[in-house]
């Protein structure tokens, strides 16, 4: 039976491809699939954003290469920073209640 992380891991790698998979490189995310995939699977994200260009910016600064693409490890790589952000807001929050 696999771990809550095995599984973790299993979703993160299908979501990528359910939305690679959709035109051109099916491998890669062009522009249109990535902000088809922040809309839909970080919903509260983008919510609470009001950058009309947001989905540009995310895109430059994911594409490490400059192909106008985000491969599997540039995704991963914004997902990581995501996670991240969202454990440090978790961490002061349990600080200031602990006060």
């Amino acid at each position: 039976m696999p771990t809550q992380l095995e599984i973790a891991m299993d979703i993160m790698i299908r979501t990528f491809h359910r939305y690679s998979c959709k035109e051109g490189d099916r491998f890669k995310l062009n522009k249109g699939e990535l902000k088809m995939l922040l809309q839909r699977e970080l919903t509260d994200f983008l919510s609470c954003q009001k950058d009309p260009e947001l989905v540009d910016k995310i895109m430059q600064d994911l594409d490490a290469n400059k192909d106008n693409e985000v491969d599997f490890n540039e995704f991963v790589v914004m997902v990581a920073a995501l996670t991240v952000a969202c454990n440090d807001y978790f961490v002061e929050q349990l600080k200031k209640k602990g006060k």
